[in-house]
């Protein structure tokens, strides 16, 4: 699955997956291109309808999470290549994002990862009993699955104010200035269940619940996750100022697991986070709307990637 979109020459791209492939034993790939209107479900669809042996996806995070969602569950290992300003979920699995020739091989030759998938609903009170599907996606309008990070409040709002061009032009960078538009919004009131347990509530910035812990500019934000550990890390930032946001950024570079006002760690199976008023939310960098309730889970090792740091999963 190829995000035409990323590339200036994609007959280049095909040439050079082509050769790697046949250095390999393997055939000519197909290229299927996702469109604005289809960013890579259907398509992951049929290519595992006709059988294929690999499916890769070959864009941004957002093509990333279309095409993992679709092969949660399906046995067949995902190959992860590089093609988008981010790359976070093969930053945090340690393949190949800066060489696609490196990538494809690791794709072809590497270990399988049994991954965890983790799923967000939006306002699950609101659904209909029998649920629902949407076009273009299996899971439906309001439920999206997500494999580094989903977030209300804050981080939402960076993703959905960046713009796409300045991203093609300077990298991650391209999110500073939104951050900084959205530092200082008044904070909100997040009410916060844990498994099932007693809810607590306080006051944020946002809220972000990670299946992995590393983001853009190799910050660490999640220190403790892990991809393939059956569990969530979620975090409440409610900085008040700006000296509160510096504190934060050093817990954060020195991987404090302290928990105080401005910043408290939590780890799940399932959390349901419900908020004063309706928040933005993004799942691995896509703003999927807005809700004043979301509810997450994490569905361990269920999707298959193709690493090649020898860890294999069973």
């Amino acid at each position: 699955m190829v995000n035409p979109t990323k590339f200036e020459d994609l007959a280049a791209v095909r040439a050079s997956l082509a050769r790697v492939c046949d250095q390999h034993g393997w055939a000519e790939p197909e290229l299927l291109e996702t469109t604005e209107h289809d960013v890579g479900f259907g398509q992951t669809r049929r290519a595992l309808e006709d059988g294929v042996d690999l499916v890769c996806a070959l864009g941004g995070d957002g093509t990333v999470r279309a095409v993992a969602q679709e092969m949660v569950g399906s046995g067949v290992p995902l190959g992860l290549l590089p093609g988008g300003t981010g790359n976070l979920l093969a930053r945090n699995l340690e393949t190949p994002v800066d060489d696609l020739a490196r990538a494809m091989t690791v794709a072809l030759t590497g270990r399988n990862r049994h991954v965890d998938a983790a799923w967000l609903t939006l306002d699950p009170d609101d659904l209909e009993p029998e649920g629902h599907t949407g076009e273009g996606s299996t899971a439906g309008p309001s439920r999206h699955a997500f494999f580094v990070m989903a977030g209300l409040g804050l981080d939402a709002a960076i993703m959905g104010s960046t713009s796409e061009q300045l991203k093609s032009r300077i990298g991650w960078g391209a999110y500073v200035p939104a951050g900084l538009r959205h530092m200082l919004t008044e904070r909100f009131r997040v009410t916060l269940s844990i498994d099932g347990g007693p809810e607590s509530t306080e006051r944020a910035r946002m809220v972000v619940i990670g299946n992995c812990g590393k983001i853009t500019g190799g910050i660490d934000l999640l220190p403790d996750a892990e991809p393939d550990d059956g569990t969530l890390d979620v975090i409440v930032l409610a900085p008040r100022g700006v000296a509160a946001w510096a504190s934060v950024a050093a817990r954060v570079i020195t991987r404090s697991d302290r928990t105080n006002a401005n910043l408290s760690r939590h780890r799940c199976q399932s959390a349901t986070v419900a908020v004063d008023e309706p928040q933005r939310v993004q799942v691995d960098g896509d703003v999927v709307g807005e809700a004043s309730k979301v509810t997450v889970e994490v569905q361990p090792r269920v999707l298959i990637v193709r690493t090649g740091n020898g860890r294999t999963g069973g």
